[in-house]
C-alpha cells in the first residue's frame, strides 16, 4: 500500500489517463551485493596500471612510512596504491588532488583501485609532491627496462622546452620596496595573531584546529614573501651581467619584480604571444620509439644553455652515450657545437637566418670566420640528409608536448616551487611512457 501511494504521488499530472508507464521511484530502498573486483571489466586500462606497479621497484616510496608492527598508531596507506592512483589519474588528465579525492569516492575505476581504502586530498596531495627522488628513480627504472628490451635507444635524442602556466597570478609580482614593506607587515601580523590567540578573552570560541590553521596561514605568507626577497639578488646580478654585456650603463638596470605567490616562477612569453607566470619544462625523447628519456624543470624563459644538462642527465640515467642531439634554434651556441664535435657528438640545430640577406643569402653558407667544425655544421644542416634528420624533432617533441598538456594534466600547475612542479612533470612523463609501453612493462 505504501509503495502504491508513493507511485501515485510521483505520477505526473500531465500523464494521459489509462496508460501504464514505468516511472522512476527514488524513494524505494534497493539492496545490492557487489564486489569491488566487479567494478571494472577484465580489460579495463586501470588493471594494466595496477599490474605495472607490481612489476616496478617502489622501495623508494616506502622509506618515509613510519607505521611498524608492534608500535602504536594507525596503518599507513600503501604507497603502491598511491602510485597507481596518481599514474592512472595522469593518464586521464587529472591534475588536482581534490579532483582525485572526488573520483576515488564516485568513479568506479578509482574505487576499484582503492579497494575500500579511504583517502583524503591531503594524503594524495602530500604524496604527489613529497617523493621527488623516488619519482626520478622510477623514471630511470622504466627507461632501463625499455632499453633492456631494445624498445628505446638514446644514441639519438630530441629535445624541446614547453612553457607551463604556473600557480601564480600576474598581479602577484612585486618590486623590492613593496616586498620589504609586505615582509614587515607579514611579520607584524604573525606577532599580532600570536598575541590574540594567547589572550583568553580574544581567543574564546576559537578551536585548536582553527588556531593552528590561522597561525600556519600567516607563517606561510611570511615565508613566501621572504623567499621572494631572497630571489632578488640573483636576478639583479643576472640582469646586470646582461646589461654590461650589451655595453649599457649599470645604473639603467630596471627594478625587478618577484611573485609573492611563488617566488621561483618567472613571467614567460607563451605560445599565444602573451606573457604570464610559467616554468620551462625541458623534455628529451627518443625520436624512434617516442619515449621520454629525460626531463628537467627550470624558471629560465629561454632554452639557451639547457641542452647540455639534460643530455648529461640522459646519459646518467641510461649509462649510454648520446651521439646525435636534435635541437631548435633557441638552443644555438657555437661553442657547444665546437665542444660536441670534439667529444664525438653531432648536433642537429638550424643556424639563424642572416641579418643582411644581400651579403649572405643562405644561413647554410659557411662564413669566412667559421672554423672547419662550424662550416661542416652549416653544410650538414643545409643538406637533404641533415634536414630529414632534423624533421624528426618536430614530429616527436611537439606531439609529446601537446600530449602532456592536453591529456596528462600538465596544462595548468596547482603546486608551488620548482621541486614540487618537477614532481608533477615526472608523474605526467611516467604516465605517458606507461601508456605507450604498458605491455612491455607489465609482462
Amino acid at each position: 500500500m505504501a509503495y502504491k501511494k508513493v507511485m501515485e504521488r510521483e505520477q505526473p499530472e500531465s500523464s494521459p489517463e489509462g496508460l501504464r508507464l514505468r516511472q522512476p521511484n527514488r524513494s524505494q530502498v534497493v539492496l545490492r551485493m557487489e564486489c569491488p573486483e566487479d567494478l571494472v571489466a577484465e580489460d579495463h586500462p586501470v588493471r594494466v596500471i595496477w599490474e605495472v606497479t607490481d612489476k616496478l621497484d617502489l622501495s623508494g616510496f616506502y622509506k618515509g612510512v613510519r607505521a611498524r608492527e608492534g608500535q602504536a598508531g594507525r596503518d599507513a596507506t600503501d604507497p603502491r596504491l598511491l602510485v597507481a592512483l596518481w599514474l592512472y589519474a595522469a593518464t586521464q588528465g587529472v591534475g588536482s588532488a581534490r579532483e582525485l579525492d572526488r573520483l576515488c569516492r564516485e568513479h568506479r575505476a578509482y574505487q576499484w583501485l582503492c579497494g575500500g581504502v579511504s583517502l583524503n586530498y591531503h594524503t594524495l596531495s602530500d604524496f604527489r609532491v613529497g617523493h621527488g627522488e623516488a619519482l626520478d628513480a622510477l623514471l630511470t627504472q622504466v627507461i632501463t627496462v625499455l632499453l633492456e628490451q631494445n624498445l628505446v635507444q638514446v644514441w639519438r635524442i630530441s629535445q624541446d622546452g614547453t612553457r607551463v602556466r604556473a600557480c601564480a597570478g600576474t598581479g602577484s609580482f612585486r618590486r623590492r620596496r613593496r616586498l620589504e614593506a609586505l615582509a614587515e607587515q607579514a611579520k607584524a601580523h604573525v606577532e599580532e595573531l600570536r598575541r590574540q590567540l594567547e589572550e583568553p578573552g580574544e581567543s574564546a570560541g576559537v578551536t585548536a584546529r582553527q588556531r593552528a590553521a590561522r597561525q600556519r596561514s600567516a607563517r606561510e605568507r611570511q615565508q613566501r614573501i621572504e623567499q621572494a626577497l631572497a630571489q632578488l639578488p640573483e636576478l639583479e646580478q643576472q640582469q646586470l651581467e646582461r646589461r654590461i654585456a650589451r655595453a649599457k650603463k649599470a645604473e639603467k638596470v630596471a627594478q625587478l619584480r618577484v611573485s609573492t605567490t611563488d617566488a621561483e616562477v618567472r613571467p614567460m612569453r607563451m605560445s599565444d604571444g602573451g606573457s604570464r607566470p610559467a616554468v620551462n619544462v625541458q623534455i628529451a625523447c627518443d625520436p624512434q620509439s617516442r619515449a621520454i628519456v629525460g626531463l628537467e624543470v627550470s624558471n629560465q624563459g629561454s632554452d639557451a644553455g639547457q641542452s647540455e644538462p639534460l643530455r648529461r642527465q640522459v646519459e646518467e640515467r641510461t649509462g649510454q652515450k648520446v651521439r646525435e642531439h636534435l635541437l631548435d634554434t633557441g638552443y644555438l651556441n657555437l661553442e657547444e657545437i665546437e665542444q660536441a664535435d670534439q667529444e664525438g657528438r653531432t648536433l642537429y640545430i638550424p643556424p639563424k637566418p642572416p641579418k643582411n640577406p644581400k651579403k649572405r643569402r643562405s644561413p647554410y653558407e659557411p662564413r669566412p670566420t667559421d672554423s672547419p667544425t662550424l662550416a661542416a655544421w652549416r653544410q650538414r644542416m643545409g643538406s637533404e640528409e641533415g634536414q630529414a634528420v632534423y624533421k624528426l624533432r618536430a614530429a616527436t617533441n611537439e606531439t609529446i608536448n601537446g600530449d602532456l598538456k592536453c591529456h596528462r594534466g600538465l596544462h595548468q600547475l596547482t603546486v608551488r616551487g620548482l621541486a614540487k612542479i618537477r614532481c608533477v612533470a615526472l608523474w605526467s612523463a611516467l604516465a605517458y611512457n606507461l601508456l605507450h609501453f604498458a605491455t612491455a612493462l607489465s609482462g
